[in-house]
């Protein structure tokens, strides 16, 4: 999977750290302070969005009074506590990151999340050193499944498309990796688990585990 990989790009929420759990306790916390009830669709209607559009869909959705600027500080504020504590690595992950460290494979992050929630998860396990760049969807025109975010992190990585590697956990990501032409490994994630015919569908590789890249045993698709 590594040959010819000069830079490897990272979604962060469920490919890189565990942590898509927490965001649906966050949305029904959220919406039941305004007494709201949180649609069954919501994550799946806002995947691959943008925190920054994310923030736009909520607001028109709900009509809610807050801007779209104070609605992304809330949420911040409300996720900030279990970033810096609570978000453990996926399996494997760290192993990995050492492992690509070694072979000076260079190292970034794409993702839809906020840069101050990516600053509070990378310090809080340690790995800030190992990612050279870092790339939110709100920093580029068009959120995931559109390619963008991913051509500007292989960019600012001075990497080429076609020698980079993505790793992406739910489908929108995975377009937009390929998208970008970049090859894609799908990362088991209980979250998109009803998403894994899909995924498997749209990836070259998939894996439950970094330590399968380690050892060559993912699946080639």
């Amino acid at each position: 999977m590594l040959e010819n990989i000069q830079s490897i790009i990272f979604d962060l929420d469920g490919t890189l750290v565990d942590s898509m759990w927490l965001w649906h306790d966050i949305d029904v916390e959220f919406l039941e302070r305004r007494g709201l009830t949180l649609p069954e669709t919501y994550q799946h209607d806002i995947e691959g969005m943008s925190f920054t559009e994310t923030a736009v869909y909520t607001k028109d959705l709900f009509c809610l009074k807050e801007s779209v600027e104070e609605l992304k500080f809330i949420w911040n504020q409300m996720a900030m506590e279990k970033y810096s504590h609570d978000v453990p690595f996926k399996p494997g992950a760290e192993k990995f990151l050492q492992h690509c460290r070694q072979r000076r494979i260079t190292l970034g992050i794409a993702t839809s999340n906020s840069k101050e929630l990516v600053h509070a998860v990378t310090s809080a396990l340690h790995f800030g050193p190992d990612i050279k760049e870092i790339v939110t969807a709100c920093e580029v025109a068009h959120g995931k499944p559109a390619p963008d975010v991913y051509l500007e992190a292989a960019k600012r990585l001075s990497a080429e498309p076609e020698n980079c590697l993505v790793f992406e956990d739910v489908p929108m990501g995975i377009r937009a990796g390929k998208n970008a032409g970049m090859r894609v490994c799908a990362v088991e994630d209980p979250f998109s688990a009803h998403q894994e015919q899909e995924k498997r569908r749209l990836a070259d590789y998939y894996i439950t585990s970094y330590e399968q890249v380690l050892d060559n045993t993912y699946e080639i698709l």
